[in-house]
């Protein structure tokens, strides 16, 4: 394995692998920093362009956009008071007012090294848990694929903001609309609707387009204020010491072992890490009535969990083909292009991919260090680029992009009406997530489960005497459950 890790190493250090990756975390820096963009919309308009390239020279580009613009979020969280990515929300509570004291780069400094140690000990994870983890995939069946399927999309739906009802809405939408197309097994069209364009289905890249880059462009476009106040760096720079750092190593090492652990769950996200990590952080600490007032403690439990969180959601990605966040799916739908199926079996039959995933990860968080340190003026100056020279630009790069890998324009009606649908979900306060891992999801789960029925002569009981296939059914049911029992606790609480 160390080997494998270090030839990966040496290739992905080569000139060509090398400059994607410089361009990936630089492009991912300046998207997370500019308010009303973000990395999903990033590596999903970028995902076109790695049509015909090497796998491993798409992983080299679209990982480092992952990781940039993750880091990027903390640019716009602490100069605007508004957090570049969902993940940088909490950052906001303590970098922006301690920029709003004068010290500004203190907070963008505390953040950026946090960042780094944060996606170390997630680097750190992803080497030595993912092996192992394959290993035991290895070992599931059709009966075991379904039921881990299933208990995902549970757990997406239970930890997605707002209403668990409308979050499994969206699960059952996304469900719904990987259904048309040819049936794998029957090999019959279905739902189809008499149009031959639909026997493919819904084109994968449209519909992550659509949702994520079409929505965002159409908010955009509706939102033509772009005067919020933006706070300036001094002429002088100050720099953190290291007994800042010193000071805070158990709070970063533990925001960053929560934020790896909140990863590895399906779905979950950076912006949950994020608030867990502060919460435990103002919950344990010495002086929990300074978080909010900008307090390095807060910075770096926030920053440390929410870059933790990238490596965390590439475990359950590589070792089981479940996406772990958001830009997890489209990195599966990257690998899907390439004809790269993700999970056990990825580190048998392409173990390259697999450790070519460890070293760009390793070196995309090296090279945000050493961009976002050195350029901290030049990103701090994004932020003031008006939304509305940008919107005509990727929306072209989106009408490209969703035309480009089958040469349809059916993709491109495809594209904008999810775009459409995101507005409704925005509207509604549906979340997302819960759509988008359901119509990844589902075909994963419908091959598996009609497998399994194949196997055990239609007989459903059969998924009952399976060690691993009940408890992952068990946990199904008691997440699917678990709030009206909360919600009884709190009405006999509140009664007493």
């Amino acid at each position: 394995m160390i080997l494998d890790l270090l030839a990966s190493f040496g290739s992905m250090l080569q000139p060509g692998p090398f400059i994607l990756i410089f361009v990936g975390v630089l492009s991912g820096i300046v998207v997370g920093a500019i308010p009303g963009l973000n990395g999903a919309m990033l590596v999903a308009l970028s995902l076109p362009l790695t049509y015909g390239w090497e796998p491993l020279d798409g992983v080299a580009l679209l990982v480092g956009q992952y990781v940039g613009s993750i880091a990027g979020g903390l640019v716009s969280a602490t100069l605007l008071s508004i957090p570049g990515s969902a993940s940088s929300m909490m950052t906001t509570l303590d970098a922006a007012p301690m920029a709003q004291k004068g010290r500004p780069d203190r907070a963008l400094q505390l953040g950026i090294i946090a960042s780094f140690i944060g996606g170390l000990v997630s680097w750190l994870a992803l080497v030595f848990l993912s092996p192992p983890l394959a290993k035991l995939a290895l070992k599931f069946g059709p009966h075991e694929y379904f039921a881990l399927v299933l208990a995902a999309l549970m757990l997406i739906s239970s930890l997605s903001e707002g209403s668990m009802i409308k979050a499994l809405l969206s699960a059952c939408l996304g469900m719904l609309v990987a259904i048309p197309g040819i049936d794998t097994i029957t090999a019959q069209p279905r739902l189809t609707f008499g149009l031959p364009q639909m026997n493919a289905g819904f084109s994968l890249l449209a519909v992550l387009l659509g949702i994520f880059a079409i929505t965002q462009l159409l908010a955009d476009s509706a939102n033509t204020g772009d005067g919020a106040k933006r706070l300036k760096l001094g002429a002088k720079m100050s720099w953190v010491k290291v007994s800042d750092f010193t000071s805070q190593w158990f709070n970063v090492i533990r925001s960053s072992l929560i934020g790896t652990w909140i990863g590895i769950l399906p779905g979950v996200g950076g912006s949950v890490g994020a608030i867990v990590s502060y919460v435990t952080a103002k919950n344990s600490s010495k002086t929990p009535e300074m978080f909010g007032t900008g307090c390095d403690e807060g910075i770096v439990a926030s920053e440390a969990a929410n870059s933790a969180t990238v490596g965390g959601a590439l475990i359950p990605m590589i070792t089981m083909g479940i996406p772990g966040s958001i830009i997890d799916v489209i990195l599966i739908a990257a690998l899907t292009l390439h004809s790269v199926r993700p999970g056990p079996l990825l580190f048998q039959n392409e173990p390259e991919i697999v450790y070519g995933f460890m070293s760009v990860m390793f070196i995309a968080n090296l090279l945000m260090l050493v961009l976002m340190l050195a350029g901290i003026r030049f990103f701090a100056k994004l932020i003031d680029l008006p939304s509305r020279y940008l919107v005509p630009v990727l929306l072209l790069l989106c009408v490209v992009g969703a035309y480009a890998v089958n040469n349809r324009v059916f993709d491109i009606w495809v594209m904008f009406a999810f775009g459409l649908l995101g507005l409704l979900f925005r509207a509604w306060k549906i979340p997302v997530a819960p759509f988008v891992i359901g119509f990844i999801l589902t075909p994963i789960a419908e091959r598996n489960f009609r497998t399994a029925l194949i196997i055990s002569e239609n007989n459903l009981a059969d998924f009952l005497t399976r060690p691993i296939t009940l408890i992952f059914l068990i946990v199904s049911i008691a997440v699917l459950f678990m709030p009206l029992i909360s919600k009884r606790r709190q009405r006999s609480g509140t009664a007493i």
